[in-house]
């Protein structure tokens, strides 16, 4: 009996320790949750996150495919004001973090997707100011340069009801992200910056005015150069089934406005500021990262070009 008891009691412990740390954070959050799990952990709880196809990735831009398929995307009701207000909301560490949730009415296409999604919500990555300098929090880089902030706006297969049901498509998921770079600021950003003293904690939810989409992104003429490749969600439950495509041109905040990200906070009162929740780079293993076809040829080639062409010009001079 005492035996059983033992037996008992050590599987009762044990399933205690797995609760305590059955919960996914970022890294900024370990100091004063240890128990989380943080990204080097998530396949501990989400086997998927330990994919060969997972995002983040670092573009280097010498290795890049262009493909004349990626014509610019076809953008549908980006530019109509919804009728319905959006919901924002801090889920905190243990869910989706800040984002607004989205009518679907506004669609993407072409551009080498094959079919027509429709978003469903977006949310926003950062980093974090130490003194008087701001360490960037984007998630994605581009030959191992990062931005400030970068937007992700996640849409579904039009056919699906939800993102469950898109999960169950090897190609269920498509994101937009927009690398945000430090600049003058950006006033479309006034009314969503100015809500998050209404979501400061984490279970606060608003509801604000909608924006048409279009207001917060570049405009659609310089949306033509972007980069495309198959990866994952940047969170768990890390689902491989996204089609990525990361738009060279930024989104410009001031610093200002930048910061005022970090006043959200991943739990209650007290608790660590929202800040640096990013995802670090993931390997691409056997991926290829294409480049879209508005630009003959990619950053670094044009820099070669020009160089190569320099030294023509002056050898000629010289002659």
């Amino acid at each position: 009996m005492e035996l059983l008891f033992l037996v008992l009691f050590a599987l009762h412990i044990l399933k205690t320790e797995a609760l305590v740390v059955s919960h996914w954070c970022y890294q900024s959050q370990k100091y004063e949750d240890p128990h989380c799990q943080d990204p080097r952990e998530w396949y501990q709880i989400y086997a998927t996150c330990k994919g060969k196809k997972q995002s983040p990735i670092n573009i280097v831009t010498k290795n890049v495919i262009l493909d004349k398929s990626l014509n610019p995307l076809n953008f549908e009701g980006y530019d109509v004001k919804g009728s319905s207000a959006w919901d924002i909301e801090n889920n905190g560490h243990t869910g989706k973090y800040f984002k607004v949730k989205l009518d679907t009415s506004p669609k993407i296409g072409g551009g080498g997707l094959g079919r027509k999604y429709k978003a469903i919500e977006f949310h926003l990555h950062w980093g974090v100011q130490v003194e008087q300098q701001y360490l960037p929090g984007s998630e994605h880089s581009i030959d191992g340069e990062k931005q400030a902030m970068e937007l992700h706006i996640v849409h579904i297969r039009e056919d699906a009801s939800g993102i469950e049901e898109a999960k169950r498509y090897a190609n269920g998921v498509a994101v937009l992200a927009f690398f945000i770079k430090i600049e003058e600021e950006n006033r479309n950003y006034a009314t969503l910056i100015s809500e998050l003293e209404n979501i400061k904690y984490k279970g606060q939810t608003a509801q604000m005015e909608p924006l048409p989409l279009s207001s917060l992104i570049p405009p659609e003429k310089d949306l033509g150069r972007y980069y495309r490749y198959k990866g994952s969600l940047t969170t768990p439950d890390c689902y491989e089934g996204v089609i990525w495509t990361i738009f060279e041109k930024p989104i410009e905040l001031s610093l200002s406005q930048i910061t005022q990200f970090s006043t959200v906070h991943f739990d209650g009162k007290n608790s660590t500021p929202m800040a640096e929740n990013f995802r670090p780079a993931q390997f691409l293993n056997e991926r290829e990262v294409y480049w879209s076809s508005a630009s003959t040829l990619p950053p670094t080639a044009k820099l070669l070009l020009l160089l190569l062409m320099l030294t023509y010009i002056l050898s000629s001079l010289c002659q």
